[in-house]
């Protein structure tokens, strides 16, 4: 694949003056702001879609996303990849010089302005052999929020961290929640890293075609520091993902396949006494 990237100028710096009001008191801050950047994607000479995103990894978010919508299979498909921020254009040229557009497309839940290829097609569930301690969930937690540089000074972006069960193995921040894992999927797929049977931890909110990427990626436990949307928490529970919600301090709430957290449900234990007895 060639690859060619063009860089924003540099002197962008999103400090922005603004007055801030506490306990009877106006004062003049200099405080950080999210950029926002609206990345118009072509195929093969035509638009795909534009994404509103944050300015950053942007080779990352297009090749993540084209590999989550199911434009692309592998690194291999795509000739050459062509990202320009101060034109806000992510030219791209397949192998596959007859691909077809795809008509149909939906307005995702995501704070930025995302749009999906995806019409819910058939999943299968996952099998995976993953096992993580509470415990070890609250500390990558705490990794992740320490290294979500945007999440911290603003709280206008959002990040997500793909990890195994002691570290974070790729990490990305968008305004968009689901920018944020197209980021990941697309530096796991560029750097040739798998994603298979890893954690997913996001400061967003689960929605249902978030978890259908994860489930594409064969990522077997999602977890949010906010609630997942109830049409995730059935998918959850239909395709096998241990779905994690509300981790705060020392507490959190389990919402699906609990089992790969140490959590033998009441209907489970049951049926242990049965076979003991």
């Amino acid at each position: 694949m060639n690859e060619n990237i063009v860089r924003m100028p540099p002197g962008n710096a999103p400090d922005i003056q603004c007055h801030h009001y506490f306990d009877g008191k106006w004062e003049d801050q200099m405080i950080y702001v999210p950029q926002e950047l609206p990345l118009a994607i072509y195929i093969n000479g035509r638009e795909l879609v534009t994404i509103l995103c944050s300015p950053s990894k942007l080779n990352f978010l297009v090749v993540g996303y084209l590999l989550a919508e199911g434009i692309i299979e592998n690194i291999e498909d795509i000739n050459i990849l062509r990202v320009c921020e101060e034109n806000s254009i992510a030219d791209i040229r397949l192998k596959n010089n007859d691909y077809k557009l795809p008509d149909k497309r939906i307005l995702t839940s995501g704070c930025g302005g995302g749009m999906s290829l995806n019409n819910g097609h058939y999943q299968e569930r996952l099998v995976s052999t993953l096992s993580v301690a509470p415990e070890k969930l609250f500390i990558l937690v705490k990794q992740m929020i320490k290294s979500g540089k945007a999440y911290r000074l603003s709280g206008g972006s959002h990040t997500s961290a793909l990890c195994d069960t002691n570290h974070i193995i790729a990490l990305g921040e968008d305004i968009g929640r689901h920018n944020t894992l197209d980021k990941i999927i697309g530096e796991c797929l560029m750097r040739n890293v798998s994603t298979k049977d890893k954690i997913l931890i996001t400061s967003g909110r689960i929605a249902s075609e978030m978890l259908r990427k994860a489930v594409k990626m064969e990522i077997p436990m999602v977890v949010s520091l906010t609630s997942p949307t109830q049409q995730a928490i059935i998918l959850a529970r239909e395709l096998g993902v241990t779905l994690v919600g509300y981790v705060r301090g020392s507490h959190m709430t389990v919402y699906a396949n609990e089992k790969r957290l140490g959590i033998i449900a009441k209907n489970d234990e049951q049926h242990v006494s049965e076979q003991i007895g």
